[in-house]
């Protein structure tokens, strides 16, 4: 079977969709009463709502963009899959010490995430909007 980019990224952001779905139990689990989250060091239990959620949409943005601009150019739909798959991490260290804001690689790897994730989309609207009025 051969797989293109837009291929790949459907299957990306259906295995989002399953982490966020999965990662429900940590949400539920980081406002327990009972702190279950704070014994492995989580500090910031709002973080991983953040994660779970940022999956879910990251999931539905890549089986979108995937089924509906697959002609979008291969680099861009790349583009779209590396912020993808970057932007819910960035919440994770978060989880433990919000001092990651202030460190310059995370905010290297942000920038390049969230740039390379607003260029893809960019570029897949723009495609499908030049395939639908051609």
């Amino acid at each position: 079977m051969d797989l293109d980019v837009a291929d790949v990224l459907v299957v990306a952001g259906v295995w989002s969709l399953a982490l966020g779905g999965v990662s429900g139990w940590a949400v539920a689990a980081a406002f327990h009463p009972s702190a279950l989250l704070a014994r492995v060091g989580v500090r910031h239990p709002r973080r991983v709502l953040q994660l779970h959620l940022d999956w879910i949409i990251m999931g539905c943005v890549m089986v979108a963009v995937g089924l509906a601009a697959p002609m979008t150019p291969s680099w861009a739909l790349v583009l779209v899959l590396a912020g993808a798959l970057v932007n819910p991490l960035l919440f994770a260290p978060l989880m433990f010490s919000q001092r990651f804001y202030t460190r310059r690689s995370y905010l290297g790897v942000s920038l390049v995430s969230f740039t390379a994730l607003s260029a893809g989309l960019v570029v897949a609207a723009l495609s499908l909007s030049g395939a639908l009025l051609s």
